[in-house]
């Protein structure tokens, strides 16, 4: 019930309660704070999947690096070897000993890269919890969803 405040010439503070507002004002407000609630949440997943981008980012630019490196060298080194090998062996031994390896290197080159990628992931673990707060909160608004 609105109390009676003497400082305002005796007008009652309906402000202060809710139960007091009507219906189209609050819905107004309804409307206006569940507008600001998701153009947040939306800025915390823009903010959340850019920093997890960035990580994944990193993760790509070390496997294109690794390639472009291994590919530089895989030639230049895969002859030496070849030749090396071929002083104790037939020549197409020598090769494919030199083929084994580098798909070893590859395949190692690619697990780590891998590794780098899947640490990207999930995008945006913060805006799920803060999402799950929210929709407790719609569900028992006059508590606290303790955030």
């Amino acid at each position: 019930m609105a109390t009676h405040d003497p400082t305002n010439g005796g007008a009652q503070a309906a402000e202060s309660d809710p139960r007091d507002r009507g219906i189209g004002e609050l819905v107004k407000d309804l409307a206006s704070q569940t507008s600001t609630l998701m153009r947040q949440e939306i800025k915390l997943a823009q903010a959340e999947v850019t920093q997890k981008g960035k990580v994944a980012g990193k993760g790509v630019g070390m496997l294109v690096g690794a390639g472009v490196t291994a590919l530089l060298a895989l030639g230049a080194l895969t002859a030496l070897l070849i030749i090396v090998l071929d002083s104790f062996m037939a020549l197409w031994l020598a090769a494919l000993i030199v083929t084994l390896l580098w798909a070893a290197v590859a395949a190692a080159l690619a697990m780590a890269g891998r590794n780098a990628l899947q640490s990207a992931t999930p995008p945006a673990p913060q805006t799920v919890e803060t999402v799950k707060e929210d929709i407790q909160w719609a569900k028992n608004p006059t508590g606290s969803a303790g955030r």
